[in-house]
């Protein structure tokens, strides 16, 4: 089954806090973080990395210290030394999300702002942007998001980026279930929407429909602990 993984984070990050859970990652990891000019943005990277740790220690029984990570030629993270494991990243605002599956999976969050619908009309299809614009304000901008999270989701499920435009293809919601079109689909997908926080939304994209009613949240005072288990990352790996 799919595993899906969050960490929400406190409203202050204190610098020791940073101090103890860096040592976790790779040495190209820790110099990338450092290079952050605001260490909100650092925490929220470093512990996307510790949370993916975390889930393919547990999944895999292999050692923090085996984890050999790469980027493919779209720059979509991967598992060098198990390619049976699959995994996704996400975080905004204060949440981090990771999902882990044997099969190509995406994972998109959202914090909830004000948006300019302009943006719908630009990047979503036709048929996507006046549904958004039939809705009244409110579930309008919950639409809005919904759509862009599951959107995303699909992109990064495929390991393409942005080479995937996000007008060719789209999306329906109708009763809760999700309606995906799209003309070069030839693999398929499924897809799931999780109430996760009412100022986020959510969205999982992955092969097969296996996913878990419930999110699994990592408590950050426990999270430490689970690292001690997993041991820290000799320096200069990867």
């Amino acid at each position: 089954m799919i595993k899906i993984y969050g960490i929400k984070l406190r409203d202050k990050i204190k610098k020791e806090f940073f101090d103890n859970y860096i040592i976790y990652v790779s040495k190209e990891k820790r110099e990338r973080i450092r290079r952050f000019r605001r260490l909100d943005d650092a925490v929220r990277s470093l512990m996307g990395d510790i949370i993916v740790r975390i889930a393919i220690c547990q999944e895999t029984g292999l050692k923090n210290e085996d984890l050999i990570f790469y980027k493919n030629k779209y720059g979509k993270p991967c598992l060098k030394n198990n390619c049976n494991v699959q995994f996704n990243i996400s975080h905004s605002g204060d949440w981090i999300i990771a999902a882990i599956h044997d099969l190509p999976i995406g994972v998109d969050i959202q914090k909830i702002q004000p948006v300019n619908m302009d943006i719908a009309k630009r990047f979503f299809t036709l048929d996507e942007y006046k549904e958004i614009m039939r809705k009244d304000n409110e579930e309008r901008l919950s639409y809005f998001y919904e759509l862009w999270v599951l959107k995303e989701s699909y992109i990064k499920a495929v390991g393409k980026g942005m080479n995937i435009p996000l007008n060719s293809f789209c999306f329906q919601i109708q009763e809760n279930k999700i309606i995906f079109k799209s003309k070069n689909e030839v693999k398929k997908h499924c897809f799931k929407l999780y109430n996760l926080d009412k100022n986020y939304k959510m969205a999982v994209c992955a092969a097969i429909n296996d996913f878990p009613d419930h999110i699994e949240i990592k408590d950050l005072d426990r999270l430490h602990e689970e690292l001690l288990l997993m041991g820290r990352n000799r320096e200069g790996y990867n």
